[in-house]
């Protein structure tokens, strides 16, 4: 019977398996939008209040083409059980 892997070795599985999953979205993303993202991020420092109005919306667009929505739902399968919404 083959060995199952330890407990410690599944979390860094499920974390190759997410990273390889954001890795294909990101891959999505032109030059252009990764230089403009990584500007946004620096300048809030994580805080969207310090972005303007355009930034908001420029950071949205890009949100938008990431489509981090499939990357989830492809990674749902990962946390196990899921209940049914109400």
């Amino acid at each position: 019977m083959p060995r199952l892997p330890g407990r410690k070795a599944v979390p860094w599985m499920l974390l190759l398996e997410s990273a390889m999953v954001l890795r294909a979205h990101w891959g999505r993303l032109d030059d252009h939008d990764r230089r403009a993202l990584n500007q946004i991020v620096r300048k809030s420092h994580g805080n969207p209040t310090n972005l303007t109005k355009n930034d908001r919306s420029e950071l949205l667009r890009i949100m938008g083409r990431l489509d981090l929505l499939t990357a989830g739902r492809k990674m749902l399968p990962f946390r196990g059980f899921v209940r049914p919404g109400r």
